[in-house]
């Protein structure tokens, strides 16, 4: 009789978990699934179980119930099924980084659908297919399989699988370089994902691809919108589910650039928490954007160690790092990292523009003219060739390239080419709601203005920088634009003597107290009085740091 009603326990279990399933309640079936033994369990059952460990995160179990699954499918001769199961195998090992396990889930799949009809499990077959060839360069055989999944999907009445179809057109499309061609479908499979026409799984998908693509493409207004939608969506699904921290990688990218940056370093360490576990490369983006923020708030400590963990994850540090030790004093260091990320076989579009970016502002900062007006013109033509691929001239790259000319444009002491571009990037930062960036555009007016003879204007550009970086909590540019202004009104930057002016060139040249007694011909103790008079006045404890204010302000 005990027996009998165990039996009968463990079955209304059952019933409450495959209810719990059909309702997509992921959190709830695993843990009415997890408890039964697994002898009770069919083969549909250790599926469902599979799914609603990944739901909840648990990717390693997954994997163990989803071998389950395949056995028992594949033991019935269900091919379909056990291809599917294979199929899900081979894509989860590929995100944990296990190439050759995943490579061989993918060989089984292949052959369990060998000689099958028709069938909407083709089309699993046909994406990994058109995913492969694009990334070997293949666009035309990617075209193919991506119209050949489209073609099953339709025939076989998969809503899901012809999103998905769409989505893998578009991306061929944006590697083709017809962008705006391929965002324009982009639209459409996201419309879709929003509607609730999909499945869970794949209005997962569908946004975290998605989402990729525009900011793979720097087109924030897009990221923006979509990022909205994507969490929205994310927060009516459990907690744990993996596709949270998929979305939330952009959803912090897109809140650093729009200027909401307590928000993105909240984002990014949760960001880092959630994806760790499973889906390091984009943990890695997390920890990248994590040092960003922390850079340019100041916090060069902890900025290094964000830099230091995105590499070590595998994400290249650069030109972030390059710009943290140019704020350091350590420009010669700086230049040299950017000149090997640059000569790296894996930096193509947007992220070489950001690296000839910062290769402009070090060379500047090193008074090498030529080669920051090299770099300078690449990102000009990087720009009208975007232009040409998206057709729109107003993207973060000419707001770049229009930067960075500017810039080269005002060493040169050339105004007349300086202030055009700058007042035009400035234009379009403003537009694209990029703060940071638009108030490092009005520090460069500012001094065009001034150089120009324009006291007003100058004094205009930097109390609106200036604005900018303490709403921002950009402490060290809020100071630099803070002794930037005083200097317009008359007064030395951080409140010097010139004196303590002379010491601190002569500091940020590498010369030691005894070889600044010498120059200056004074004694080496009041070397060490202006030093401690410098120090306090910048609010700066070492050598190092007065250097980095010297560089950043124009003193070195």
């Amino acid at each position: 009789m005990t027996e009998r009603r165990a039996d009968e326990a463990a079955m209304d279990v059952l019933r409450r978990a495959r209810d719990a399933v059909a309702r997509e309640a992921w959190a709830d079936a695993y843990g009415l699934l997890s408890g039964l033994d697994t002898a009770r369990l069919t083969s549909d059952d250790c599926a469902a179980l599979a799914d609603a460990a990944w739901w909840t995160s648990r990717i390693e179990e997954s994997i163990v119930h989803r071998v389950r699954a395949y056995s028992g499918y594949a033991a019935a001769g269900a091919a379909r099924r056990a291809a599917y199961c294979a199929w899900m195998l081979f894509n989860e090992h590929q995100m944990a980084g296990r190439a050759a396990v995943a490579a061989g889930w993918l060989r089984r799949a292949r052959r369990h659908l060998c000689g099958e009809p028709e069938c909407v499990e083709q089309c699993y077959l046909a994406w990994t297919d058109a995913e492969a060839a694009q990334q070997r360069g293949a666009l035309d055989e990617a075209t193919a399989s991506a119209r050949r999944m489209a073609q099953i999907a339709r025939r076989c009445d998969s809503p899901d699988l012809d999103a998905m179809a769409v989505q893998v057109q578009a991306a061929v499309l944006v590697a083709r370089g017809r962008v705006a061609d391929g965002l324009d479908l982009l639209d459409d499979t996201m419309c879709a994902a929003m509607a609730g026409e999909l499945s869970a799984f794949f209005t997962g998908w569908i946004y975290c691809l998605g989402l990729m693509q525009c900011m793979a493409c720097a087109d924030l207004g897009r990221a923006a919108e979509w990022t909205d939608a994507a969490m929205r969506w994310c927060a009516s699904m459990p907690a744990e589910n993996n596709f949270r921290g998929l979305c939330r990688v952009h959803r912090v990218q897109v809140l650093q650039l729009r200027g909401r940056w307590t928000c993105a370093a909240a984002e990014a360490v949760r960001t880092c928490e959630e994806l760790l576990p499973y889906e390091r490369r984009m943990a890695a983006e997390a920890f990248y954007v994590l040092g960003e923020i922390q850079r340019r708030r100041g916090e060069s400590a902890a900025a290094e160690q964000s830099y230091e963990r995105a590499h070590e994850l595998g994400r290249d540090p650069q030109p972030g790092l390059a710009l943290l030790r140019l704020a350091q004093g350590k420009a010669e260091a700086s230049a040299a990292a950017l000149r090997l990320a640059l000569a790296g076989d894996g930096t193509s579009g947007i992220e070489r523009c950001r690296l000839l970016a910062a290769r402009v502002e070090v060379c500047l900062a090193l008074s090498r003219l030529d080669e920051a007006r090299a770099a300078a013109e690449k990102l000009v033509r990087a720009a009208e060739d975007w232009q040409e691929r998206c057709g729109s001239a107003g993207t973060p790259l000419h707001a770049s390239a229009a930067s960075a000319g500017g810039a080269v444009a005002l060493a040169e002491r050339d105004l007349d080419r300086a202030l055009p571009l700058l007042h035009r990037a400035l234009t379009l930062w403003l537009e694209l709601a990029v703060p940071y960036e638009a108030a490092q555009v009005r520090m460069t007016l500012a001094a065009a203005h001034r150089a120009a003879g324009d006291v007003e204007g100058a004094r205009m550009e930097l109390r609106a920088a200036r604005q900018t970086f303490e709403e921002l909590g950009a402490v060290p540019d809020t100071r630099r634009a803070a002794a930037l202004l005083a200097d317009v009104r008359g007064q030395q930057p951080g409140g010097l003597t010139e004196r303590e002016i002379e010491v601190l060139r002569l500091v940020a040249a590498g010369r030691t107290n005894r070889a600044i007694a010498a120059k200056l011909v004074i004694s080496e103790h009041t070397v060490a009085r202006h030093l401690n008079n410098i120090f306090a006045k910048l609010d700066v404890s070492s050598r190092a740091a007065a250097t980095a204010y010297a560089y950043t302000h124009g003193l070195a």
